[in-house]
């Protein structure tokens, strides 16, 4: 049997944002991470009300996949019912990404480009997939790796909590093995660091969670801190399944309102460039429509070859003819 060993938190605002629009709930067994997005407070409103959502009910009742599944559209609902009667929050959202520990697993709900990362025998893997419109380019093989690395349309992403009545939630369970680490994330982590670097720093602090989160923070801002950064930690140990070493940390580096607070004035209603969401289905019309233009482009490109290659057989010819009567003469 598995149980919860040390849990850590941190988040941050970072250089560039006024206010942090990410939440968190580090509750055990339940945590998540949400991102919000929408303008000015928006989208601190709208990660803070899936917050709210998840802690009222949340680790209440376990019951896996489903049950996060619930607790994702009824956080949803709450989002969107807000932006559709408040025009200061209209068109908000925020990502989403759950983690419910139970009976030896871990099932997650995932919705956005928040990401969740588990560590086990000496690798770091990403097991959400970025709903994005960078991974959708690079599924599509229109993209590199490299090249989605410093995409500037990295924000842009294709499903989001609160921009329509019903949300499309990947979830999935895996089997959780002692020592596992599991880290929840926001994009204004993995943004300003590679992979590789978060897995140096969590390796390199892994006996003390408080140390590696700050550490995670600390080289986000070094890289820029252009986003709120927030980690959500937690370990797996051998013991009596959902027992918890009671050692939940938490820290916030810099000013992050941790009431739930969420009235804006008309003050608040200031657009800022945020995150924005467009569906698969345009990124497909828009792949569709590149690809048809490419087709058109290599057809021209074709037939101006091949009237190049027959004006320059025609020549060749008329050459040809010309010496030929000489020589016939």
């Amino acid at each position: 049997m598995t149980g919860l060993g040390h849990v850590s938190v941190i988040t941050d605002t970072g250089r560039k944002r006024r206010r942090n629009e990410d939440a968190y709930v580090c509750e055990p067994p339940l945590f998540a991470i949400a991102d919000g997005m929408g303008g000015a407070q928006a989208g601190e409103v709208a990660s803070r009300l899936a917050a709210a959502a998840l802690r009222e009910s949340g680790a209440k009742t376990l019951g896996g996949e489903r049950r996060i599944s619930d607790l994702i559209q009824e956080a949803n609902r709450r989002v969107y019912d807000r932006s559709s009667t408040d025009p200061n929050t209209s068109g908000m959202g925020t990502t989403i990404t759950v983690a419910l520990v139970e009976n030896d697993n871990v099932a997650f709900g995932h919705v956005g480009d928040s990401r969740a990362y588990l560590i086990r025998d000496g690798r770091m893997e990403q097991v959400t997939e970025d709903h994005s419109l960078v991974n959708e380019l690079l599924k599509s093989g229109k993209l590199s790796r490299e090249e989605a690395e410093s995409h500037p349309q990295r924000s842009v992403i294709t499903r989001a909590l609160g921009t329509d009545p019903d949300v499309d939630v990947d979830t999935f369970t895996i089997a959780a093995e002692a020592g596992d680490l599991f880290l929840l994330c926001s994009d204004g982590l993995t943004d300003m660091g590679g992979e590789g670097e978060i897995f140096e720093l969590v390796e390199r602090n892994r006996d003390d969670l408080n140390s590696a989160l700050k550490s995670l923070v600390k080289a986000a801002n070094r890289s820029g801190g252009d986003d709120n950064i927030t980690v959500v930690a937690f370990e797996i140990v051998e013991g009596q399944a959902l027992t918890h070493d009671g050692e939940t940390r938490e820290d916030v580096l810099s000013a992050a309102p941790r009431d739930q607070e969420d009235t804006l004035t008309e003050a608040d209603a200031v657009p800022t460039v945020d995150t924005a969401v467009i569906s698969t289905a345009e990124i497909q019309a828009e792949l569709d429509a590149k690809e048809r233009q490419d087709r058109a482009r290599r057809r021209r490109r074709l037939r101006r070859s091949i009237v190049a290659w027959l004006a320059l057989l025609a020549i060749a010819a008329g050459i040809a003819l010309a010496l030929y009567l000489r020589f016939v003469r």
